[in-house]
């Protein structure tokens, strides 16, 4: 028998899988969930949080807009993105006939959730999700929006105008100025949520550089954390982080790689793709590169660098 017909690495046998149960050639077979719950397994294993602070986790999700086929809508993929290294914790595909709430569960599942705290907006602001972070040991930072009509009302009608306001900052940026008013109050009884121990408010204020109306825009969000774990300042820091995930995550896959663009379809093709964009996001970052797109520049150019920096993470 000659050495291909023996399965060299030249032609692998078909019948010899892929470890991560993914092919590399098509992604079309196995399970594309397995490769992303071995990366974000190790990404959590070699990461931890800043010293004498928990492991803060960011949930959201994206559409592939490229994957799109006919009336089938693109791919939605959910994530976990690690607020202080910026690097990506998990990812599982939602199914097109429901929605990313029972995906977090299953996008956690993995993660030691320990004292970790998870932050994620509106749509995760489900009784069921808080009782399932909780039992699992952690805390959350949800926002509350209209689809919770009975909480948003409870939260709006609260006695805001005895709150000290505890920050406010002023920003600029895409061509307007942002001022911002941050209040938090403990509402250990009668609110309508399991856990929740405080409410926070935060009013945006919004107006172009160059003059004209002001935009308000108020937003409450509530926490299993008590006061003496979260202060109101730290809570709003942590608001402001998990929109991180927006500009560290889908906003680098869009610009630096293409993502939007790329009409891969086939399988479970787009999934993988992006599994491989996360990877190329958490290397860099890993090795203290902040601006992705010059990293991928420079391991461009020598094509040992990327191989060295993976050598250097895995010692």
């Amino acid at each position: 028998m000659t050495p291909q017909a023996q399965g060299s690495p030249i032609t692998p046998p078909v019948a010899n899988p892929h470890p991560t149960g993914v092919s590399p050639e098509t992604g079309t077979e196995g399970d594309a969930d397995a490769l992303d719950t071995v990366l974000g397994a190790w990404a959590a294993a070699v990461t931890s949080p800043e010293a004498g602070t928990r492991r803060r986790v960011a949930v959201d999700g994206k559409t592939l807009r490229g994957s799109r086929t006919g009336e089938v809508a693109g791919r939605h993929l959910l994530a976990a993105l690690d607020h202080h290294t910026g690097v990506v914790l998990g990812q599982v595909a939602v199914d097109a006939k429901t929605n990313e709430i029972p995906a977090l569960s299953i996008l956690l599942a993995d993660l030691d959730l320990t004292g970790v705290i998870v932050t994620a907006d509106a749509l995760h602001t489900q009784t069921e999700t808080a009782r399932w972070l909780v039992g699992r040991g952690a805390h959350y930072v949800l926002t509350v929006k209209a689809n919770q009509p009975s909480l948003y009302a409870q939260l709006a009608a609260l006695p805001w105008g005895q709150v000290t306001t505890t920050a406010r900052t002023v920003e600029r940026g895409h061509g307007r100025r942002e001022r911002r008013t941050v209040k938090a109050t403990e509402v250990r009884a009668g609110l309508l949520f399991p856990y929740a121990v405080q409410a926070m408010r935060i009013t945006r204020r919004r107006q172009p550089l160059t003059g004209g109306p002001t935009e308000t825009e108020v937003a409450y969000l509530i926490t299993s954390l008590p006061t003496h774990h979260a202060s109101p300042t730290r809570l709003a820091a942590m608001v402001r982080e998990h929109w991180l995930i927006e500009n560290r995550l889908h906003w680098v896959r869009d610009v630096t790689f293409g993502e939007d663009l790329s009409q891969v379809r086939t399988g479970n093709t787009p999934q993988v793709m992006a599994s491989l964009r996360n990877l190329a996001i958490t290397i860099p970052r890993l090795t203290g590169v902040t601006n992705i797109a010059a990293g991928i520049r420079h391991h461009a150019r020598r094509p040992e660098r990327p191989l060295e920096a993976i050598m250097k993470l895995a010692c």
